[in-house]
């Protein structure tokens, strides 16, 4: 039997890059995965390849997570499909870049809105369900950008911090109940995102990760596991950089 077995979890931003790597890694260890994305085309290709190699583990859902009613409609629907809720991996998340002096209101409110009330709005959705489960989890993807901050991306760093606090406090809010909620803060990973950066930019990222070479999305996937399986049991409220030494 794999670890996972009969468990589902919930993965947000589960169309490409590092959610469709969680998804994977979940998928390949028995469990069923809600995939979650904002574009229906990406939900439905992350869906189709995890039931291409482990028939009918998946179902796909497009959703904006910034929008709280249709995340609890999501939510809803979820659990009518799969009956259980164990795991919940807030991944979604948007970067619009700039320095302050420039950044829009906009650019501001879409970032927050996205990658810190999404993780809200998805806890909200699920809350109740996970609090069923034997062994629930929340594992929320920040950035080792909330634990340093980053030139150009104050609404980026902001919301990634916000997601810290967030998380601790859910931590202890859900202790009782045996629920664990922990942050996971990748580094410099290679995804379509990244690979919009200039080859000069990449360089410089390089050299200040102590490790010397960039993580894969793979990375945060196994880290994942980690924290939901059994020895994430006595684990809460922690982040965990996995970012070549960045943080350090």
């Amino acid at each position: 039997m794999s670890e996972f077995s009969d468990q589902v979890v919930v993965v947000t931003g589960a169309g490409r890059g590092i959610g469709e790597a969680i998804s994977k890694a979940f998928a390949d260890q028995g469990a069923r995965v809600a995939v979650l994305s904002r574009t229906a085309a990406n939900s439905d290709r992350t869906a189709a390849s995890l039931n291409d190699a482990h028939p009918d583990c998946a179902k796909p859902y497009s959703v904006d997570v910034a929008d709280f009613d249709a995340m609890q409609a999501i939510g809803k629907q979820v659990v009518s499909d799969f009956g259980r809720i164990d795991i919940l991996i807030n991944n979604a998340g948007v970067t619009r870049d700039g320095l302050c002096l420039r950044m829009s209101e906009d650019d501001w409110d879409t970032v927050i809105t996205t990658n810190l009330k999404g993780a809200f709005n998805a806890v909200k959705a699920f809350q109740r369900h996970l609090l069923k489960s034997p062994n629930p989890r929340v594992i929320n993807v920040g950035s080792v950008v909330g634990l340093i901050g980053n030139a150009g991306q104050v609404n980026y760093a902001a919301s990634k911090a916000g997601l810290i606090g967030f998380t601790k406090s859910l931590a202890r809010e859900y202790a009782s109940r045996s629920l664990t909620a922990n942050v996971i803060a990748p580094g410099f990973i290679t995804t379509d995102m990244t690979g919009e950066l200039t080859e000069e930019q990449k360089q410089g990222v390089l050299s200040a990760i102590p490790l010397q070479q960039y993580g894969n999305p793979e990375d945060i996937a196994r880290s994942a596991l980690f924290l939901a399986g059994p020895g994430g049991r006595y684990i809460t409220g922690q982040v965990l950089a996995v970012d070549g030494g960045m943080a350090m």
